[in-house]
């Protein structure tokens, strides 16, 4: 897919450059620049889309939440008189050798299914609806996962709650609720149980616009955790009532948040933590803290920083003259960092770009095996989103670096892979 006029001025204003981005840019933005008649080239058989196992020792289970806040509305959308969420609760789990739950709902693999045709592909070049995760939907929860901290996960502009499934999986399988959100009208589909489907409408990407829309991603997120709230206390945020799968309110601690997110989600990741104490740590994954960095438009988070522990993980490059994107050359990260009084921790990932923090990362070698292009174009594309890291490394160890965050800030688990550079993980950069 191409990017939008919402994500072009993000990005011209936030990283100095255009990457594809959205919902569809999972298993598409690597395609978009390639000529017709290269982009025709596909394989006999249509790709089927795979996520790497995760590693922690649970399975995976996934359960939907349609959540609905009737106090408010949304900013940009007339007519809409309260708040209606979709949320994917992931978690530990019982390997009952159930069916494997679908990567993407329908409505965001007709998104996907269009753009193909967009860049000079057949709909049926990949199977998004033979395309499986790891989870099982409404497995039963593991009976010796013990209390689950939970985490939040919010995407960025225009992608869906499930583009980050690698992470998402991995997270449950070391012993996390991980409730990921789709934050409507800006995500590119959003499927509701009763069929509805809410399209993105992001009237433009000024400043006015981003501010409006991360005061919003914030209530998402403070809705997200009054519902986990609830579901512990024994019930059903449900808007439905539909039935959960049993055990997992009471398999949850509410005392024990965090919050991750991709940039955009990252900033509200910053956000959420000065509205909500509940909150307990925080990590950006590749999200400015700002609105506009040229205008110095910063962000809340930006100017008061946070009180307690938060991750910053950068990757490539910023900014007009292309500086590796790190505090020390981006100004809303340093600010932050000074003005926190919570410990930060900073990553980098040198040779990974803004997409590495998605599933894109490890789509990239599964299109090129399938579809086979090729090319300058190509090569050109793929370097812009997701750099030239090593895929399968760079997706182990943002896992790796992930779990190590949040085990030692909400279980108090002391991980020495924080304490500085490993050799197993190469491609990571501390950034004091």
């Amino acid at each position: 897919m191409l990017p939008d006029m919402v994500t072009k001025q993000w990005f011209s204003t936030h990283r100095g450059r255009l990457l594809a981005y959205g919902a569809a840019a999972a298993v598409l933005a690597v395609c978009c620049s390639l000529p017709p008649a290269v982009a025709a080239l596909t394989a006999p058989d249509p790709v089927r889309l795979a996520p790497p196992e995760p590693t922690g020792p649970h399975a995976v289970g996934r359960v939907d939440l349609h959540l609905v806040d009737e106090d408010r509305g949304h900013p940009w959308a007339e007519g809409v008189e309260q708040r209606e969420l979709m949320v994917t609760l992931w978690y530990p789990a019982e390997d009952d050798g159930g069916e494997r739950a679908r990567y993407v709902p329908d409505a965001v693999a007709d998104v996907l299914a269009g753009q193909l045709e967009q860049v000079g592909l057949s709909r049926g070049a990949v199977d998004f609806a033979g395309s499986s995760t790891n989870a099982v939907d409404g497995a039963g929860v593991a009976a010796d996962a013990g209390p689950l901290p939970v985490l939040l996960y919010s995407p960025g502009f225009n992608q869906s709650r499930h583009q980050a499934t690698a992470h998402l999986e991995e997270l449950a399988s070391q012993g996390y609720a991980v409730a990921a959100v789709d934050h409507p009208h800006e995500t590119s589909a959003v499927e509701f149980p009763d069929g509805r489907v809410v399209r993105d409408s992001v009237p433009g990407g000024d400043a006015p616009t981003l501010r409006s829309a991360l005061r919003t991603r914030v209530a998402d997120l403070r809705l997200v955790l009054d519902a986990v709230t609830e579901l512990a206390g024994g019930g059903n945020p449900d808007a439905g009532g539909r039935t959960l799968p049993e055990g997992l309110g009471e398999a949850l601690d509410p005392e024990r948040v965090g919050v991750f997110g991709h940039s955009a989600g990252g900033l509200a990741a910053a956000e959420v933590m000065l509205d909500d104490d509940r909150v307990d740590a925080g990590a950006d994954l590749d999200g400015s803290i700002a609105y506009h960095i040229g205008d110095e438009d910063w962000a809340e988070a930006a100017l008061r920083g946070v009180d307690r522990p938060f991750l910053l993980f950068g990757a490539g490059r910023s900014g007009p003259e292309g500086k590796p994107h790190t505090s020390r050359d981006a100004p809303d990260w340093r600010m932050f960092r000074e003005a926190s009084t919570g410990p930060v921790l900073e990553l980098h990932l040198p040779e990974g770009e803004h997409m590495s923090f998605t599933d894109l990362q490890w789509q990239v070698p599964q299109l090129q095996e399938g579809l086979r292009p090729g090319g300058p174009a190509w090569e050109d594309t793929v370097e812009g989103a997701v750099g030239a890291v090593d895929p399968d490394r760079s997706v182990a160890a943002q896992r790796a670096y992930l779990t190590a965050f949040f085990d030692e800030h909400l279980r108090g688990v002391e991980r020495p892979l924080l304490d500085g550079p490993s050799s197993e993980h190469p491609d990571v950069v501390f950034v004091d």
